[in-house]
């Protein structure tokens, strides 16, 4: 064999070991190539919104926070910002730019260090999606041909979609319409030049740019972006002068709940149900809610306090309730007057002595037993075995004041408590406590005469929907949420009220009569001035460390309470009536 010939054939076979040691080197590196058509199968976490009856967004809960937008739906001065310093050659390259690569090299090689990468958008969306962040050759691979897969594939916008929606913004924003509402309090649809810009320029790097803690380094950053868009032609020099003029954000847009004691409430009986579901799959949320009687009860019950404190050393709480008398759906609830500074919910935590706003059980016991209102009761001093041995229990009247005979009616509108004590003695303890159970009264109720006066604790909730019973006959369970649509929308789960007849007509004809005597001659007589038909109850503890009042009309049952976190007296005077009426009667106004 000639030199030559030796020569060739050494060549030949050079290039036959090398190809096929870099065919075996991609084999080894795609060995665990993922297929792009699970692109179609990817669900991105995504947060789950609450809103009201009617429509208003109350709440957003996420893990990572991702509202996925349409990439139909995303402005073209978004995209053409993100293109201009990603991508310029984004919809004329096939997933790797070649020339994109060696324009890279070039500047980084003459700056002597990595001022400049050349990875594609597409390229970028592959890491996110399917990589690991490790940087060498297979890697390196793997991305260009997954990327001129997906290239083949989606369409130009679709990647410049799933990208934006994928992207990482800082601030625990994940996706452009996401760090649009964290950076700007607006969706992506509403971003000016100068935000969008902000955006391109901040997702390389969000700790470094961030305006919230190096403003300078993003004006420099954004002003770059709006330079390449203006070289690109992507917008005129007027518009690049407005944009780099305007301000940068301050504080980021973190969501706060609106109606936050009720949202937390629902929070906990969600989470329960669909634990870190409730996060990440894009649920939507219709609550109970009606806004406009949300914020009319935080203003109420806000302003209530407010006049109480006028009164009386801070700091006073309050708590209340709504909830719709025909199908048991609650309304409007408030668990104090700051969720921000105290996140208890007296609303639904909070056990109190409901006090005389506990007496309508023993009248409607007595009721069903088969008494009218007209039946009469002696309002006298009486004296019942005490818990100690040899002592003694004697209930006395709030003004110490004893009527003689009274009609049933003229006994609860006064609230006398001598007159009830009796009541509750002749018809029975079991049958007030049963009657209070099958209202819907889940707490413990102590089986001891003081009963009768409101010695147990209950929650507002479940005293306030118990009064519905007297309002329609029927116990219904209190509703936090009406359905649940998943992230195509979907209905997944709807909710509907069951009730329970707990009282005849005849008897709900009775207690009306006897609730109404209250506003109409007795301790609520300021609700007259609502002038319309309305029923309830105040109830006021010793001490005056808790006031109530319950109340009704043909559409709602409301609950407000009045008093502090440690059981420490209100202050002198400070009754159902003068304490907590007045914040009943201002939401009431809001309600015709």
């Amino acid at each position: 064999m000639s030199a030559f010939k030796w020569q060739r054939f050494i060549l030949i076979a050079f290039l036959a070991i090398s190809v096929g040691a870099f065919g075996g080197f991609v084999y080894w590196g795609l060995s665990d190539f993922p297929e792009v058509r699970s692109l179609e199968t990817i669900t991105p976490l995504e947060s789950s919104f609450v809103y009201s009856a009617d429509g208003h967004i109350l709440a957003e809960f996420y893990l990572e926070r991702r509202n996925f937008i349409p990439h139909y739906k995303i402005p073209d001065i978004v995209k053409k910002a993100f293109i201009s310093i990603e991508d310029q050659r984004f919809y004329s390259h096939s997933g790797v730019d070649l020339i994109g690569i060696l324009r890279a090299l070039y500047r980084d090689i003459m700056a002597k260090s990595i001022v400049e990468g050349g990875s594609t958008i597409t390229q970028q969306l592959t890491k996110m999606l399917f990589l690991k962040p490790e940087r060498n050759l297979a890697r390196k691979v793997k991305e260009a041909i997954i990327s001129v897969q997906i290239e083949k594939r989606y369409t130009k916008d679709e990647i410049l979609g799933m990208y934006l929606n994928k992207a990482y913004f800082g601030a625990r924003a994940y996706g452009i319409e996401a760090a649009a509402q964290t950076y700007f309090g607006k969706t992506v649809l509403d971003l000016s030049l100068a935000e969008a810009a902000m955006l391109a320029g901040l997702q390389r790097a969000p700790a470094t740019y961030s305006p919230f803690k190096n403003s300078e380094k993003t004006s420099v950053r954004r002003q770059l972006v709006l330079k390449k868009m203006l070289e690109i032609g992507f917008i005129t020099i007027d518009e690049y002068r407005r944009a780099i003029e305007e301000p940068l954000p301050t504080a980021p847009h973190n969501r706060k709940y609106e109606a936050p004691y009720f949202i937390e409430h629902l929070r906990q009986q969600l989470e329960a149900r669909y634990g870190d579901k409730l996060y990440t799959s894009g649920l939507r949320i219709y609550s109970t809610i009606d806004y406009s009687l949300q914020m009319a009860a935080e203003n109420a019950l806000k302003y209530g306090i407010e006049l109480v404190e006028k009164r009386v050393k801070p700091p006073v709480q309050a708590a209340l309730v709504a909830v719709d008398l025909r199908d048991g759906t609650i309304k409007a609830l408030v668990g104090g007057t700051d969720y921000w500074e105290t996140q208890f919910n007296r609303a639904t935590l909070a056990l109190r002595q409901p006090g005389s706003a506990f007496k309508p059980f023993v009248y409607a016991a007595a009721m069903e037993d088969g008494m009218s209102t007209d039946d009469e009761i002696l309002d006298e001093p009486l004296v019942f075995p005490g818990a100690k041995p040899g002592s003694t229990w004697s209930p006395k009247n709030y003004d110490n004041k004893y009527h003689g005979t009274v009609p049933l009616k003229t006994a609860i509108a006064l609230s006398l408590n001598a007159a009830t004590v009796r009541l509750a003695d002749d018809i029975g303890l079991d049958k007030i406590i049963s009657l209070a159970r099958r209202c819907g009264i889940k707490s413990t109720l102590q089986p001891y005469m003081p009963i009768a006066l409101g010695a147990s604790d209950v929650t507002l909730l479940e005293l306030t929907s118990a009064y519905g019973v007297f309002a329609t006959g029927r116990r219904t369970d209190a509703l936090t949420y009406s359905r649940i649509l998943n992230r195509e929308k979907i209905p997944i789960e709807e909710m509907h009220s069951s009730s329970e007849e707990v009282l005849p007509q005849d008897s709900v004809d009775k207690m009306k009569e006897l609730l109404h005597a209250v506003i109409e001659s007795g301790t609520a007589v300021k609700a007259k001035e609502l002038k319309r038909m309305v029923y309830g109850k105040t109830g006021t503890t010793n001490d005056f460390s808790d006031a109530w009042f319950v109340g009704f009309d043909d559409n709602l049952v409301v609950g407000v309470w009045v008093g502090r976190d440690n059981h420490k007296p209100i202050g002198p005077k400070e009754t159902g009536a003068q304490a907590a009426l007045p914040i009943w009667m201002d939401f009431m106004k809001h309600t015709q």
